[in-house]
């Protein structure tokens, strides 16, 4: 901050103060992911998929634009997560009987157990990456990075301003 403030003092850079920290806080948080997946033969993108169908409850099934939209990817994106997982067997594709026409994608024994053995694993590698925060202030960051999130939500519906140099 003090750099900025020194070479370009006619410019207000304190949004990176938040959005940097954010930032590098990020890729600290996906590194960890990372790693942990890692060692499960999985990376983020598939066990988002998994954790999507477990969540769902039995029979732990979803069409690929359900877990798209779930993702917040496109359902071109989902069907090549969904032909990796397949062929690691963690889901197989079947077909709604009433209606031919939809396909969903289900987890298998093994992709169920995967996902069990996984999300524990997961959420005791986030809860020590949180260890640092005592309990309230965990549950004052999630309130703050809520706001956040609507924050950017709304910025993406604004265009951004213009700089003096740009027309």
């Amino acid at each position: 901050m003090e750099q900025w403030e020194r070479e370009l003092p006619s410019i207000d850079a304190t949004p990176m103060e938040v959005l940097g920290r954010l930032h590098r806080s990020f890729i600290r948080y996906q590194g960890l992911l990372g790693d942990l997946f890692d060692r499960y033969g999985l990376n983020m993108a598939a066990f988002d998929v998994l954790a999507a169908l477990r969540r769902s409850g039995a029979p732990y099934r979803k069409t690929a634009g359900e877990l798209a939209e779930i993702a917040l990817v496109t359902t071109g994106g989902i069907t090549l997560r969904l032909d990796r997982l397949e062929k690691a067997g963690l889901v197989i594709r079947e077909r709604d009987p009433d209606d031919r026409r939809v396909v969903y994608a289900r987890l298998t024994d093994k992709g169920l157990e995967a996902i069990n053995t996984v999300a524990a694993a997961h959420f005791a590698n986030e809860k020590r990456m949180l260890a640092g925060l005592t309990d309230t202030e965990q549950r004052q960051l999630g309130r703050l990075l809520r706001k956040l999130e609507r924050s950017l939500e709304l910025a993406e519906q604004t265009p951004p301003e213009t700089g003096p140099d740009q027309t």
